[in-house]
């Protein structure tokens, strides 16, 4: 992987297009870089689908950090082959979960590479993702960068084996030393390996494919368990999303007298959508399996989330329902 190609030579003389907050990780990951090499830095007040590329094509932007919600309303848009993005090298992504879907549109489409980082703003350890060398793992998150060591463990602390589903924990020489004045916190935080090394755990479920690549499937917190069964609400919104009529999908659990938890939906659906709640969920309820069928689905104008675009599942789960059907 030649991943110093996008660390260093491609920022000389760069022009970035910055459309992310200024005080997040994910900004800072082109923002310092762009300086640092003597580019431009062309900042965007607030993210426009249209301006973004307005700009793009006048200021022959060449490289580029989107939050994947960005990507999707970029390349919704009707115009967007009306603008001339030829002077790109490379984009990048990172913060959210990004459909291997949507990353083919933008390979496809788009002109220059495209790389997609996973990591932890404490440092634990990172992947890269160099989609357009890879496009047959887009839907994977790349394999760890040089110096940074990722492992899956699973509930007892052990590590796994190859290609089994574990938690994600990762270190690195850019791990943090502490939660300021947390020390459980931090303590919660930490995994060592048998030499007494420190990782740091993100929470999240994985595995390895074959290739050394890892697949992220959900937030540990997130995991429904119903029934005594676990279910990854990933797999029920990639099933969601396959419908034409969806644009963006989310699934969390919501306590069940029956089944401890059940999986409850929510959908954003494309301004001509003819389909409905109830004619949806039983749509996707025919093409998943028992355990994962929702009790309930519901039709959003927009999924809430965070300044930098990650859906915030604790506030659907807090939004007032109808009382939860058993099926």
């Amino acid at each position: 992987m030649r991943w110093r190609q996008f660390t260093r030579a491609s920022y000389r003389g760069a022009t970035t297009l910055v459309s992310t907050p200024l005080y997040s990780n994910t900004t800072l990951v082109v923002f310092i870089p762009t300086l640092a090499h003597g580019g431009t830095a062309v900042l965007l007040p607030k993210f426009d689908a249209g301006e973004f590329l307005r700009l793009s094509a006048e200021r022959h932007v060449t490289h580029a950090m989107l939050v994947p919600v960005q990507y999707r309303r970029i390349m919704e848009r009707p115009d967007f082959g009306d603008y001339d993005l030829s002077s790109y090298l490379v984009k990048f992504s990172t913060s959210a979960p990004f459909s291997a879907a949507l990353k083919a549109d933008v390979l496809s489409r788009w002109p220059g590479g495209l790389v997609e980082y996973y990591g932890m703003t404490e440092g634990g350890g990172s992947t890269m993702l160099v989609a357009h060398e890879f496009p047959h793992k887009l839907h994977t998150v790349g394999q760890p960068m040089p110096g940074h060591d990722i492992r899956l463990i699973d509930e007892e602390g052990r590590e796994v084996a190859q290609g089994e589903i574990g938690e994600v924990v990762g270190s690195s020489g850019a791990i943090m030393t502490a939660y300021h004045n947390q020390p459980e916190k931090t303590r919660e935080a930490e995994w060592r390996d048998a030499e007494r090394r420190r990782f740091i755990r993100t929470g999240d479920i994985g595995r390895f494919d074959e290739d050394g690549f890892l697949i992220l499937l959900d937030r540990n917190k997130d995991i429904i368990i119903s029934g005594g069964f676990n279910i990854y609400p990933s797999d029920i919104e990639a099933e969601l999303t396959r419908h034409e009529d969806v644009v963006e999908a989310a699934v969390v659990g919501i306590p069940s007298e029956r089944w401890g938890e059940t999986p409850v939906g929510f959908v954003t659906l494309r301004n001509a959508a003819s389909v409905d709640g109830p004619a949806l969920r039983e749509w996707v309820n025919a093409r998943v399996g028992k355990t994962q069928r929702l009790s309930e689905l519901t039709i959003l104008d927009s999924l809430p989330r965070s300044a930098i675009g990650k859906v915030l599942k604790r506030e659907l789960r807090d939004l007032p329902r109808q009382p939860t059907r058993s099926g």
